[in-house]
């Protein structure tokens, strides 16, 4: 599939992503601890998620998934639905911003809740905004030269993988509110930006199947666009249910409080 890669570049590259997800997954439970010190008890299960997500992004960049990608477009369309699609989900489910915040001292928490409330960091969470920059992203690689190459450069491969992994999250935390939220839009807004990104994101993998990457072969390209287009169904299909649950429980209470006593 791709011949021309950088392996030294390529190796150095999965050690910074081994140092950055063991970090992570230390640094979480440390948070806990302080945080527990200080707040109620944080739930430990958060952790599981925190955990999971990372080990799954982290098997997208390095490990045996990560070294097939480099020649077989299924692995590496698999390795896309983990790091842009399931990966940030679990990672929300963990909550890390809050943790942040119970965390940190005060004066450091208005610091970063200043940010939050930026102009730059309102804008990214803006559902549309996030949506376009997480499929209009996909987009960018398929649909152009890029997916070539990012596998002929470490550094514009990590580029790439870097924006999957945040573009995801962001879009994940702009559509499902379970971590700290600075600007909420209605449920409605949400849904329809939700449903718009699935049909562009359904397009994509129909355009991949119909025209696969160069250097792809067709057999090839066509499996990994049906992996795209129904395993990103299963993770979609989480993301439509949670947020319909949610919408649900909003109603029920405003109900219960426009009921005369």
């Amino acid at each position: 599939m791709h011949t021309h890669m950088n392996h030294t570049g390529f190796a150095a590259l999965e050690v910074v992503v081994a140092i950055i997800a063991a970090t992570a997954l230390f640094l979480y439970p440390l948070a806990m601890f302080i945080s527990n010190g200080k707040h109620s008890k944080w739930k430990a299960s958060r952790y599981i998620w925190w955990f999971l997500g990372i080990i799954l992004a982290a098997s997208a960049l390095i490990g045996p998934l990560a070294e097939r990608s480099h020649y077989d477009f299924n692995a590496h369309m698999a390795g896309h639905l983990l790091l842009g699609m399931l990966a940030p989900l679990l990672i929300v489910f963990s909550r890390p911003m809050t943790l942040l915040m119970r965390t940190l001292p005060n004066q450091s928490a208005k610091r970063v809740s200043r940010l939050l409330n930026s102009r730059y960091v309102t804008l990214l969470t803006r559902p549309i905004v996030a949506a376009t920059l997480n499929i209009g992203g996909l987009y960018l690689i398929y649909m152009t030269e890029l997916f070539t190459l990012m596998h002929m450069s470490s550094w514009l491969y990590a580029l790439v993988h870097l924006h999957v992994f945040l573009a995801g999250y962001l879009f994940t935390i702009s559509i499902l509110y379970i971590d700290i939220t600075t600007h909420r839009y209605s449920f409605l807004h949400r849904g329809i930006v939700l449903i718009l990104a699935l049909g562009f994101h359904k397009v994509l993998s129909k355009l991949i199947y119909a025209s696969p990457p160069e250097g792809i072969p067709e057999t090839e390209g066509e499996a990994g666009a049906m992996l795209m287009y129904y395993g990103g169904d299963i993770i979609d299909l989480m993301i439509i249910i949670l947020l319909c649950h949610q919408w649900y429980k909003s109603t029920a209470q405003k109900s219960r409080k426009a009921r005369p006593a």
